[in-house]
């Protein structure tokens, strides 16, 4: 039989017979496994990064809502409010001016550590199980976010091989400064867009240089010019990749503005002195690539400001803006001694340590002494290559800033000034804390160890084992503890069971007795856990209640307010028509629909009694007194 001759339709090949069967799902998924299998080795880095950054945030774990770190419970109440204000972007009902806090006034969003792209992004988990579980995820996919997208940098772009990525991207995502940082300061740990950053801001330097990859040397890490990728030599500047670079770079830079403003300029400060130290120790590609990346950089910066050049004018000059900073640099320098000592947060800290910082969410220093030397042996290792310099000087430099306006030791002002001297009073410096930009100093550091371990795992010789080793025993003492944890008071059911809708519309001002304040701003994590859906006056923020106009945080009370504080503090002052009539101005001055006393608050007899002679018997609504006005 020939065969070319006909098969009887009963014989037809089996393809034949499934041709009408849907066959895409069957080479999607074996695509997503082969993707996996490839990518194996840095999945299990990921979920390593993740199952630490979750021991360490365990203590919230049981029951975010009744649970709170216990070293900064003030600031996680402010950005669980945060959160709650940003989740309603998704409601349709969000402005940068929000009328949510400090009624009737309001707050400017931009003007405070808002984290709006974050709180917009986890809008889902807030508004279904609330901002303290959306807290609680934050604090954790910070540490593992921030330390992944360090790997993948180290291991992408660096070319360093993944043992010695694991080792520096696991002291980036939780190092001393961003362990304490998490105590509530989520602004400051949401860092997994600044290797992004830093790729785009080589890849654009790469694409400006004319040589290209041409001559590149193989199989290690260390040149900003040569790692990563492979291709022919390039006759001129790659401008589709400038191009896209630039564009990347604005997107990302707008992003992080609307994550956290502080960590932005703070890696910029940290890539300007780094780009200087790298141009002046290999000019060559200073005079190919300055022309094209420059041009690169200022189309970046232009397409940046096309987005958020109102939000930052909105920022510094729009409605209750502020354009200065509130915060003391001289309070807020680090203690030189405080980098040759291991924090407290550590496993092997103590607690005599903590006198030398301002609190325990500015740990940001605290390397210890093992980790210093062996960085700096490393460094002196790895030779006069361009990175390596580069590294030396960013870290350097950014040291010597954290010291502030006059350098501190072992609890002492010394008369020596700091570098900081020379850029206080700058605007946009005159904002951020000096101990911070010891943050900068983190991936620096961790960079020059990655260069280390890579080439010892290259080498045949001793060194293969001893310097690993040295780096290992070295980050042994700065190994994080877990965060402390306390119990909460529990919310009224006045509040979670949705009953102050009986007391005010979903929009309107409602009155917690007493008010929040800056130091105790407990009351607002009622309108946290109803999603922002009401106002109160006052508050715990940033606006321009300062004298002259500048930053305050907080705002002043009206008389009514005081009364009330003096009241829960103990005081019994004298009720008359002269302050029944100001507690009638004060509650149409805050557009008030009513007043609420929860059960339980102390001192709660005093304050219902006061209560009832300004604004008449109080109602009792499940667990809470009120008062409509």
């Amino acid at each position: 039989m020939s065969s070319a001759a006909p098969t009887a339709p009963d014989a037809a090949p089996a393809p034949a017979l499934r041709s009408d069967a849907p066959a895409p799902a069957g080479p999607r998924w074996a695509r997503f496994r082969a993707a996996a299998a490839r990518n194996r080795a840095d999945l299990l880095v990921g979920l390593l990064f993740a199952a630490l950054a979750v021991w360490l945030t365990h203590g919230l774990w049981p029951d975010p809502a009744g649970r709170v770190l216990a070293l900064n419970p003030e600031d996680q109440a402010l950005y669980e409010w945060f959160l709650a204000v940003d989740s309603r972007a998704l409601l349709g009902d969000f402005g940068l001016l929000t009328d949510r806090l400090n009624a009737p006034d309001g707050v400017n969003l931009m003007a405070n550590t808002t984290v709006i792209a974050l709180g917009v992004l986890f809008a889902p988990v807030t508004l279904l199980f609330g901002a303290p579980v959306t807290f609680a995820l934050l604090a954790a996919l910070n540490l593992a976010g921030t330390a992944f997208a360090w790997h993948l940098l180290f291991t992408r772009v660096l070319g360093a091989r993944r043992l010695a990525a694991a080792l520096g991207a696991g002291l980036c995502g939780f190092g001393p400064g961003m362990i304490s940082q998490t105590n509530s300061h989520l602004h400051m740990t949401a860092q997994w867009l600044v290797p992004v950053i830093v790729w785009l801001v080589v890849r654009l330097l790469r694409a400006a240089d004319p040589l290209g990859r041409a001559g590149r040397p193989r199989g290690r890490a260390g040149d900003v010019r040569d790692a990563g990728g492979t291709g022919p030599a390039q006759a001129g500047p790659d401008r589709r990749r400038m191009l896209t670079s630039a564009a990347g770079l604005a997107a990302a830079v707008s992003v992080q503005v609307f994550v956290g403003e502080e960590v932005l300029f703070l890696c910029a400060v940290t890539l300007l002195v780094m780009a200087v130290a790298y141009a002046l120790a290999d000019r060559a590609l200073l005079r190919r690539a300055l022309p094209g990346f420059a041009g690169g950089m200022l189309l970046a910066a232009g397409l940046a400001l096309l987005v958020l050049g109102y939000p930052l004018w909105f920022q510094f000059a729009g409605p209750l803006g502020v354009a200065d900073g509130m915060f003391s640099p001289h309070y807020f320098s680090a203690d030189l001694s405080s980098w040759w000592t291991v924090s407290p947060l550590s496993v092997m800290g103590s607690d005599e340590a903590a006198r030398l910082t301002t609190g325990p969410a500015e740990y940001n220093t605290f390397l210890g002494w093992p980790l210093l030397v062996v960085t700096v042996g490393c460094a002196v290792w790895l030779g006069r290559r361009p990175l390596v310099i580069a590294c030396a000087a960013g870290a350097l430099a950014m040291g010597l800033l954290s010291l502030g306006p006059d350098v501190v030791l072992g609890g002492d002002r010394t008369t020596v000034p700091g570098p900081y001297a020379l850029l206080g009073g700058l605007p946009v410096v005159d904002g951020a804390l000096p101990m911070r930009f010891a943050l900068g100093v983190l991936p620096v550091i961790a960079t020059l160890l990655v260069l280390a371990v890579d080439r010892a795992l290259r080498d045949a010789g001793t060194t293969r084992r001893l310097i690993p080793a040295a780096i290992g025993i070295a980050l042994l003492p700065v190994l994080p503890a877990p965060l402390p944890t306390a119990e909460r008071p529990a919310l009224p059911e006045f509040v979670t069971g949705g009953h102050w809708r009986e007391c005010v519309r979903p929009g309107g001002v409602l009155v917690p007795v007493p008010l929040p304040t800056p130091k105790e701003p407990w009351p607002m994590r009622w309108a946290t856990a109803a999603d922002a859906a009401f106002g109160m006056p006052e508050g715990f923020f940033i606006g321009p209640y300062g004298r002259g106009d500048t930053a305050a945080m907080g705002t002043w009370k009206r008389p009514t307010s005081a009364l009330i504080t003096d009241v829960a503090q103990g005081g019994r002052p004298a009720i008359g028509d002269a302050e029944r009539q100001q507690a009638a101005r004060d509650a149409d001055r805050w557009g008030a629909s009513c007043f609420a006393l929860a059960e339980g608050t102390p001192r709660a007899d005093d304050l219902r009694a006061v209560l009832d002679q300004l604004y008449g018997p109080s109602t009792r609504i499940a667990d809470a007194w009120i008062w409509r006005v």
